[in-house]
């Protein structure tokens, strides 16, 4: 499995939830400042972007056993509640691989890189980590995730 791969299976499979929710379910978002948003299930591709969100049609994604978009950040941030590390996931690819308990070595994210597509020099590693992080949201998004447009591409 590739390492998004990984990423996202790590993130859509603790959404189990996800996988229950029926039509009129109601699906919990996170606005542009952070806070919950709920919308219906069947207006959560178009409340999400008017709240300032992305959320991607789930069909033919990396999650398609999911019925509703899933809330990446209620998720990583469940995760992060749970760990003892002061981890910056948020903005961090290193510290988002490690609360996922993945491999966050220079090696691994320049495989990330590749995987991804990062066409700028992989030695500068600020830049890279920079750009992976909005990277893998940005693909979490098309992937049926919600994330915040701010912190994507």
């Amino acid at each position: 499995m590739s390492i998004f791969g990984t990423i996202a299976a790590a993130i859509f499979g603790k959404s189990a939830h996800a996988e229950a929710v029926s039509a009129d379910a109601p699906v919990v978002a996170r606005g542009a400042d952070g806070a919950p948003v709920v919308v219906a299930a069947s207006t959560a591709t178009a409340a999400p972007a008017a709240a300032g969100m992305v959320a991607a049609p789930v069909a033919a994604t990396v999650n398609p056993a999911a019925k509703a978009p899933v809330d990446v950040m209620a998720i990583l941030d469940a995760l992060d509640d749970k760990t003892d590390e002061k981890l910056e996931w948020s903005s961090s690819i290193v510290d988002l691989m490690k609360l996922l308990k993945l491999d966050s070595s220079l090696t691994a994210r320049k495989t990330l890189a590749k995987e991804l597509g990062f066409t700028g020099d992989t030695k500068d590693s600020a830049t890279m980590n920079v750009w992976l992080h909005k990277a893998v949201m940005t693909k979490l998004a098309e992937n049926g995730g919600i994330v915040p447009k701010d912190l994507q591409h």
